[in-house]
């Protein structure tokens, strides 16, 4: 099994000045400690349940790009990019950087996005839910024949692009790997299993995921993809803290999640700008985990 962190929030103490080295440590520790991978939401106000919406917010992938630098073996993916955000050509050529730029460890996280709040205090505009699927699946069209080298036209509903022309092409082959977040039975789940290496399902309680996952598999049969092929994810968080979780209940939280068939678990840590969680969870679960 392997273990990813993911960063919901830049709020520390100190404020904004502070931001970019303490980004710096935490993203450095974790990859020395053995963390697998490396997340940031693609949000721009912060979400409830983390914070209050004008709490600090980095650009994603401007802060991915920043972490890649101060790492070396970690992936480095958007915990999910929302479709409406950006242009899904220009979007293809950016995670494709990044890929390039960190030797090729870049996810391509995506999913239908979400937060209306944000997109329209910043003028982006919020289509309905179908026809945010609708430009989900047709970003992932473009994005697969733009990872294949492939240079022609692409006519979908909603994008027109005359050249899907992708200099440099992404070291990760055949592409970095897309990983499609959400629980949507019905189009999100049918989605990963067409389209996508990766799906990320939040932790919830054991019945509720084998319900995701069996679904997952039937649409894959209806596909005819090999389930196999297909990375299960899962996001949640964990509190190392006085009172929170215990390494020892970290690791049988990995357990019972192997069981199930996850092979690679995200976690938040509320307090992980004070470094020493991530040493603990190096030291004292990533070991343990592993063979999983």
């Amino acid at each position: 099994m392997k273990i990813g962190l993911q960063i919901p929030s830049f709020t520390y103490p100190g404020g904004t000045a502070v931001i970019g080295p303490r980004l710096a440590d935490i993203a450095k520790t974790a990859d020395d400690a053995g963390f697998a991978s490396l997340w940031v939401m693609d949000h721009f106000f912060q979400i409830s349940g983390v914070g209050q919406p004008e709490e600090p917010m980095l650009e994603g992938y401007s802060a991915l790009s920043f972490m890649a630098a101060c790492t070396r073996r970690a992936r480095l993916g958007t915990m999910v990019t929302g479709v409406i955000y950006r242009h899904p050509g220009l979007l293809v050529k950016t995670v494709s950087t990044l890929d390039v730029l960190s030797g090729g460890r870049a996810y391509f996280g995506i999913g239908a996005a979400w937060n209306e709040k944000e997109a329209l205090g910043l003028g982006v505009p919020f289509p309905p839910l179908k026809e945010r699927f609708e430009r989900l699946e047709e970003t992932l069209q473009i994005a697969r024949q733009m990872w294949a080298g492939k240079v022609a036209p692409f006519e979908g509903k909603h994008y027109h692009l005359a050249e899907t022309l992708n200099s440099p092409q992404p070291l990760s082959q055949p592409h970095p790997p897309i990983l499609i977040g959400g629980m949507g039975e019905k189009k999100t789940l049918r989605l990963v299993a067409k389209y996508a290496d990766a799906c990320n399902l939040f932790m919830a309680d054991a019945e509720l995921l084998r319900q995701k996952i069996d679904v997952l598999k039937r649409h894959c049969g209806e596909v005819g993809r090999n389930f196999s092929e297909i990375e299960l994810t899962s996001l949640g968080t964990v509190n190392l803290a006085a009172g929170g979780m215990t390494p020892a209940q970290v690791i049988e939280k990995c357990q019972a999640m192997s069981s199930l068939g996850f092979q690679h678990l995200i976690f938040n840590m509320p307090n992980v700008y004070e470094i020493k969680p991530l040493e603990t969870i190096g030291r004292e679960v990533i070991p343990q985990v592993a063979g999983l």
